[in-house]
């Protein structure tokens, strides 16, 4: 094993290098210490760690940026991070050189916020002991499957590395001397719930999750050979489990080497876990931006390959009577499946999770009036994909011919998945062209709701009669509205003889003084009525 120095420029530039930051002055020593990370204000200087990489919000002018570069200079800062495009003229780049500072440059599309904290949890790593970067039988740092290679050799045991939810995230490639569980395991990267069940009536996990030494079963049901099981922690943090498929007990020798490789998997998961944080945050920040419009759209759909030919908006959602912890859980995980599914049909899609919405864009191949059935069809196979359990529902967005248009193609999908929510049976994929007077009658009770306007009319005063006498005026009205003027189908419908439906309906138009005859005060009545419901029962 060999050791060396964690919090670095080096990994700076490593972890975030291709996504976020790039060198605009200076030269990178990868070995020099980042010490902390503060946000440079003019009117309320911050006090500054030793080695500080210093955030210039806000900094544009080559002046700004050179005097900024030696007044922390002058508190041993390491580097500066402006946003791109930078003002580097002679000015700035000789106070780079003779300060020895690194100036920075933050990408378009990309958060101060974002960059701020990606960056102090790779600098809050070091509370795992003060080492990074670290190999262990040639296996790089977030190399997860060498270092299970490299653990299995040290036990002498074939070894999956597994997260929180027992699903594998790395395996040792000497798999061909385990047991047929552990080859099942592995080809479905996930454990089987039978052996789950088993090790849960076991009490397995909470005899694992309870120390960090390691666990030995004797015997799982139905997997052959005995296992031996740690967990893998970083400060309070369980991040998952190493297994190793074991003929005997391990040696105290073994014991010890198993102990130490959990916490260099550690090490290992949260820099496998940081990268593809950054990677799905900055991929959130883009699609954000393009789907949000704004001066920063075209650059945001250039780096996510969405600059040319048309393309639309798919907005997934979960019907607003869920609960919002499982929301949130269903939410992860369709944004997660979405991505693999768009990738397969198309390598220049895009997908994030964008308050509480999954958005997905994906390039078309014409913009015709039928382009978006493309998207429909990719959406209803990704619902049956996932299964008739996942709640899920996908709005169409309306065909870009361009980035400039992905935006209206964002709220066009928003408008038609809004309706999709409201509906708790029925189709679950729709464009908004499908549902478009829905979208608007829902638009319209929204604004009313808010205005804490009730409609008024002749299906007020009914309703008001029925408040009064406990009649059913209401629904008589509605019954025959739906049944297009049917009396036989609507009495049918309330359950009532047709004589009495139809004193019933007479006693509509005497209360509420409305000519069924009319075919404008119908549709004025059906909107009434929609619109009191909406009112009542307004949607989120």
């Amino acid at each position: 094993m060999t050791l060396r120095p964690r919090a670095t420029l080096g990994r700076v530039l490593d972890d975030l290098g291709s996504t976020l930051l790039e060198v605009v002055a200076g030269r990178v020593e990868p070995g020099r210490s980042v010490g902390g990370v503060v946000i440079h204000d003019p009117l309320d200087p911050p006090s500054m760690p030793a080695d500080a990489l210093v955030l210039g919000v806000g900094l544009a002018s080559s002046g700004e940026i050179a005097d900024v570069v030696r007044s922390i200079a002058a508190e041993g800062a390491v580097g500066l991070v402006v946003r791109v495009p930078v003002d580097t003229d002679d000015d700035v780049r000789w106070a780079v050189a003779d300060e020895g500072l690194v100036l920075f440059g933050l990408t378009r599309g990309a958060s101060w916020a974002q960059v701020a904290a990606l960056l102090r949890s790779l600098l809050a790593l070091d509370d795992l002991g003060g080492v990074d970067d670290q190999t262990l039988a040639g296996a790089g740092a977030g190399d997860l499957f060498a270092l299970a290679g490299a653990v299995s050799a040290l036990l002498d045991a074939p070894l999956t590395i597994e997260d929180l939810n027992s699903r594998v995230i790395a395996f040792s490639a000497d798999q061909d001397r385990a047991d047929e569980g552990r080859k099942e395991t592995v080809l479905g990267r996930q454990v089987p719930e039978r052996y789950l069940r088993e090790l849960e009536r076991q009490g397995a996990f909470r005899a694992l999750y309870a120390s960090d030494q390691p666990v030995y079963l004797p015997e799982i049901e139905g997997t052959g050979l005995p296992r031996v099981a740690i967990r893998v922690r970083a400060g309070d943090e369980i991040l998952g489990s190493m297994w190793a498929a074991v003929k005997e007990p391990l040696s105290a020798e073994r014991e010890q080497a198993f102990v130490d490789a959990a916490k260099l998997v550690a090490l290992h998961m949260l820099r496998h876990r940081a990268g593809a944080d950054v990677e799905r945050r900055l991929r959130a920040e883009l699609v954000a931006t393009v789907v949000e419009g704004g001066p920063a759209a075209g650059d945001a759909a250039s780096r996510l390959g969405l600059a040319g030919g048309p393309a639309c908006v798919l907005a997934l959602a979960v019907p607003g009577e869920a609960e919002p912890s499982s929301v949130e859980a269903d939410l992860q995980r369709v944004a997660g499946a979405f991505a693999l599914h768009l990738a397969a049909v198309h390598p220049r899609s895009a997908v994030a999770l964008v308050g509480g919405v999954v958005y997905g864009v994906i390039p078309l191949a014409a913009d015709g009036p039928d382009a978006d059935l493309r998207a429909v069809a990719v959406a209803e196979e990704f619902l049956s994909r996932i299964g008739a359990r996942s709640r899920v529902v996908v709005g169409i967005g309306g065909v870009a011919a361009g980035p400039a248009g992905l935006p209206q193609s964002r709220a066009d999908a928003d408008r038609a998945v809004r309706v999709l929510r409201t509906r708790p049976a029925g189709a679950r994929v729709a464009r908004l062209t499908d549902v478009q007077i829905s979208a608007f009658l829902l638009e319209l009770g929204s604004a009313m709701a808010a205005e804490r306007r009730v409609p008024s009319g002749p299906v007020a005063r009914l309703a008001a009669y029925d408040r009064r006498h406990r009649a059913q005026m209401v629904p008589t009205l509605r019954a025959w509205l739906d049944a297009f003027g049917d009396v036989t189908a609507a009495a049918a419908a309330t359950h009532v003889h047709v004589n009495t439906f139809r004193y019933r309906l007479r006693r509509v138009g005497e209360i509420g003084g409305l000519d069924l005859t009319d075919p404008d005060a119908r549709f004025a009545a059906m909107l009434e009525l929609r619109l009191r419901a909406m009112v009542d029962h307004p949607t989120a």
